[in-house]
């Protein structure tokens, strides 16, 4: 049986500045903010990701305290052309530090306003073998 990460929630005290921080500076695309009278959740998702993190006022999500995930992970086929395009987003980034020559030993971080924590992983294969290929299509799309 194959089990699959597919969302994390993600704890912010701010979702409008959480949704326009992760879309509009880091680059996730949003996949859907659904508002209604009982809660305001949204969905955004890295491109070539099958994992999303949601943000929202559901209770799972009011029992962690803003900023408290640490450590979330993404990754990308280089590391130095990420950090480069999310700082001049105006994203605050780590320098990159590569820890082990081999693929998969390079990193940089950056933090999202309220403190939640990401490491990004230089994996170059990525570059070559995508987890989830690019067809030119929303990933929505049907």
């Amino acid at each position: 049986m194959d089990w699959t990460l597919e969302v994390v929630v993600l704890p912010v005290s701010d979702l409008d500045g959480a949704i326009a921080f992760y879309r509009d500076r880091v680059g996730f695309d949003l996949d859907h903010d659904t508002r209604n009278e009982h809660m305001h959740v949204a969905q955004l998702t890295p491109r070539g990701s099958g994992c999303s993190i949601v943000v929202g006022s559901l209770p799972s999500q009011n029992e962690m305290a803003p900023g408290s995930m640490r450590g979330l992970q993404l990754c990308v086929a280089d590391a130095y052309a990420a950090r480069a395009e999310l700082v001049s987003r105006g994203v605050e980034c780590s320098e990159v530090t590569v820890f082990d020559e081999r693929d998969g030993g390079t990193f940089f971080g950056f933090a999202d306003p309220d403190g939640n924590t990401w490491g990004v992983q230089q994996l170059q294969v990525r570059g070559e073998q995508p987890l989830i290929p690019h067809d030119g299509r929303d990933r929505f799309d049907a």
